[in-house]
């Protein structure tokens, strides 16, 4: 199959090729850190658009500020760092014990799957240097040598939303106005402690300024307790099948991100409103390699209810999002008791890693079975118990990995798969996967092609390949099947993803990116007949993009992107993005910034594509563009003084032949849509 442009949009792609190719000769390039933007974006491409990313953000930020010991590290730290496979990270330690402490950071090159990419990534979150230990757990020290983190957030839409006029029914009850505030403290390795206050637009602000209330307090390094945690917490362990919550990877072009890298437990720092637990629990080391993990959390859901024959309150699902805005949302906040208990036994040897988890969960009011065809096996009741055991091995070359969960009274969901270090340049993964369709769990995010790891077999392959410093490639394939019914697919189905990507980086500021992508489903006909059947729906993507760095000051980013889209017999859609990114920042300067100025014309919402977009710190923008027109947004950022920063954003989208931008409350008049974001951080 060819892929025909129309002539408007090879005119666009051929002025491109030849700015960059412009570009590329006069470029001087000089050497540079890498970027964490690089690497956000290479992660998150799968995710929601409305994911929080602030607890990974977080991390990678931290880490550049007090880089990892690679003489003291452990194998939980190093799983943070999310460009590391455990496969490597099996390898680092094993390298280590046969070689003892490392002389130069560069020995990392030394170790088998750590190719030239993987430590230009690693050096600028590590060191040798001998750091800070606090050691006495006194007040005094608490007070005088932590380090205490305060941001400070407001954001708003500028234009005037439909939900915000004085609409009968539903309307949005608040501001328009969006307010974050976070407070982080550190006291070396050894206490943490967070607070998050979130407001959504559309949210009350007179009375109760904040709606979301976020926090806790950690405690690390007690004698046999590992790790204490009291307030918002997330539980990550195996694969994801039985208990995995917060922050979640899936596909990616890096081939090893299906096998997880599980934390077990970790303070919550996110603001996202619905994936975590509220209560108390510990990791206690029992005997030598055998630690356990019991917990217990108390939380009130949304959820939208109705009344039963007999009277009483029933719900066929949760609201996950965490708006409360309209009489409807703030009806249902809170309306929902969740009790959950269990505990986790893990015991970890050398390369050996094995563990069990069980734990109930109770809800207030019962589940009831939903009207679809397709949810006829979702959870009825009240009280769901789950258990799992989960395993990884390293041996030689290979890591094995895998996990198998049963939510009691109903369905079996299992996982294995393989890391494996073909060669110094070459690594593959492999995973079968397979999840009932009465598989009930409500901490479910193990790897799967649906949002949730139910009604799903797969088979997926991937290869990485560094034949040399500049050049790396990446390959996967993964086919699907759906024995049950979906939304919208009245029918069991199958499907297939592969994605194919080539990086070439002569220097460390300079790189060319080349992707393909392709997905093809079924979907119910849009065609009006009696008896729906399913039509394939294929989705292609073609990226090539260049980055790189003209002198200490200014970097650019520009990037070209194909969309294809067809259902059935439907003609083909064809949608495209253009963009320049320009980022100043000069070593030393009280300010610095970054601009980015697109083109995108795409059909419909189904050729629409996303691109991941520069903000203020700590926050994370992955944008939507749908339609036509053009996308803009400015980002700066000046220090006030030593410890006090402060960023401004504005960002615009201009449609073209359209009158109204949003759906529903969302909708605004005219063609504009802009938003402002202002930022004040203060470090003590």
């Amino acid at each position: 199959m060819h892929l025909k442009l129309p002539l408007d949009m090879r005119f666009r792609l051929i002025t491109l090729v030849f700015v960059m190719m412009g570009f590329i000769a006069n470029a001087q390039i000089p050497e540079q850190e890498v970027d964490v933007r690089d690497i956000l974006e290479s992660v998150t491409e799968n995710l929601p658009d409305d994911y929080d990313m602030t607890e990974l953000i977080d991390v990678l930020t931290r880490y550049r500020k007090h880089p990892i010991n690679l003489n003291k590290t452990t194998p939980e730290e190093l799983k943070t760092l999310v460009f590391l496979s455990p496969l490597q990270i099996s390898n680092f330690f094993a390298y280590v014990k046969e070689n003892g402490n490392f002389v130069d950071a560069l020995e990392l090159q030394s170790i088998d799957g750590f190719d030239v990419r993987t430590v230009q990534s690693l050096l600028p979150f590590v060191t040798l240097n001998a750091t800070t230990e606090y050691e006495k757990l006194t007040f005094k020290n608490i007070l005088n040598l932590g380090e205490s983190d305060l941001v400070m957030r407001f954001a708003q839409t500028l234009q005037k939303q439909k939900g915000f006029t004085d609409l009968p029914g539903n309307r949005y009850l608040g501001s328009p106005e969006r307010f974050q505030t976070r407070y982080r403290y550190h006291y070396g390795t050894i206490v943490s402690a967070a607070i998050t206050l979130d407001k959504d637009a559309g949210e009350k602000f007179i009375g109760k300024p904040f709606d979301y209330f976020s926090g806790n307090i950690a405690l690390f390094k007690l004698g046999r307790v590992k790790k204490l945690v009291v307030g918002d917490y997330t539980l990550q362990f195996g694969q994801g099948v039985t208990m995995w919550s917060g922050f979640a990877f899936g596909k990616g072009p890096d081939v090893t991100s299906v096998a997880k890298k599980d934390l077990g437990l970790r303070p919550y720092t996110s603001a996202n409103e619905y994936s975590f637990l509220r209560g108390v629990s510990a990791t206690i080391n029992l005997y030598k390699n055998i630690d356990i993990t019991p917990f217990v959390s108390f939380r009130n859901l949304d959820a939208s209810q109705d009344v039963d024959f007999d009277g009483n309150l029933v719900q066929a699902t949760i609201n996950q999002s965490g708006y409360h805005r309209t009489p409807t949302e703030i009806e249902n906040k809170n309306s929902l008791s969740q009790q959950i208990y269990g505990a986790a036994l893990q015991y970890t040897k050398n390369e050996l890693g094995i563990g069990a988890i069980a734990y109930q969960s109770k809800y207030g009011n019962s589940f009831i079975t939903q009207t679809a065809v397709y949810d006829r096996f979702s959870f009825t009741g009240n009280s769901l118990t789950n258990v799992g055991a989960y395993y990884n091995y390293t041996y030689k070359n290979i890591y094995f990995f895998g996990e198998l969960g049963k939510s009691l009274n109903s369905g079996l969901a299992y996982v294995n798969g393989a890391l494996i270090s073909l060669s110094p340049t070459v690594s593959a993964a492999i995973t079968y996967r397979n999840y009932a369709k009465d598989y009930h769990n409500f901490f479910n995010q193990a790897l799967a092609e649906a949002s949730e790891a139910i009604n799903e077999k797969g088979l997926y392959a991937g290869l990485n390949i560094t034949p040399n410093k500049r050049w790396a490639f990446s390959i996967y394939g993964d086919y699907f099947q759906f024995p049950w019914l979906k939304y919208r697919v009245d029918a069991p189905s199958n499907g297939y993803e592969i994605l194919s990507q080539a990086v070439y980086t002569p220097s460390k500021t300079f790189k060319v990116l080349v992707r393909f992508k392709t997905e093809n489903k079924h979907q119910n006909t849009d065609l009006d007949v009696p008896i729906n059947f399913l039509d394939d729906v294929k989705k292609e993507g073609y990226r090539v993009e260049v980055s790189w760095q003209l002198n200490k000051k200014w970097s650019f980013q520009n990037r070209a992107e194909v969309s294809q889209y067809k259902k059935g017999d439907a003609n083909r859609e064809f949608g495209y993005l253009i963009y320049q990114d320009v980022d100043y920042s000069p070593m030393f300067s009280k300010i610095t910034g970054n601009f980015r100025i697109a083109y995108f014309d795409t059909p419909s919402y189904n050729s629409r594509i996303y691109a991941y977009e520069d903000d203020v710190l700590y926050s994370f923008a992955f944008g939507m563009y749908s339609g036509k027109g053009f996308r803009t947004y400015l980002n700066l950022k000046y220090n006030l003084a030593k410890k006090l920063n402060i960023w401004a954003r504005y960002a615009m989208f201009i449609y073209k032949d359209v009158e109204t931008v949003g759906t529903y409350l969302d909708e605004i008049q005219g063609n504009k849509k802009s938003e402002v974001k202002i930022q004040l951080r203060y470090q003590f």
